[in-house]
């Protein structure tokens, strides 16, 4: 088993940053594809980013394109997303997820889910 811990919500201006993170505990993820979902209040969850394995190849939805970068430290165990320049509707709970073969925006792909952070952007 895979437990996924998420930290680095918060509330934050229109035009911030924030720094997410995702640690693992269980079991090397290293060879996991690991994501970032987020679900917005009364929307469904959707993808927002994700890395393969070996980190050399990522996803981004258009929402997060040249704003957001995904990274993570397999020696570590982690994974981390970078969002600048946000938005009021980047608000949302945002979940990291991991796979061994996942389709980038199919949930139903990832095995692990962890519980979610608050991510809060005021106008």
């Amino acid at each position: 088993q895979v437990q996924l811990v998420e930290s680095g919500g918060g509330l934050v201006q229109a035009g911030g940053s924030l720094r997410l993170s995702c640690t693992a505990s269980g079991r090397t993820v290293s060879n996991y594809v690991m994501g970032w979902f987020r679900q917005a209040p009364g929307k469904e969850r959707e993808v927002v980013a994700g890395i393969r394995a070996s980190g050399g190849s990522t996803f981004y939805a258009d929402s997060a394109k040249g704003r957001f970068t995904i990274s993570r430290d397999n020696a570590k165990n982690t994974v981390s997303l970078q969002m600048n320049s946000l938005k009021p509707e980047d608000t949302a709970v945002y979940y990291c997820a991991a796979g061994r073969v996942v389709l980038w925006g199919a949930e139903r792909s990832y095995e692990f889910w962890g519980q979610g952070t608050q991510v809060t952007v005021s106008s």
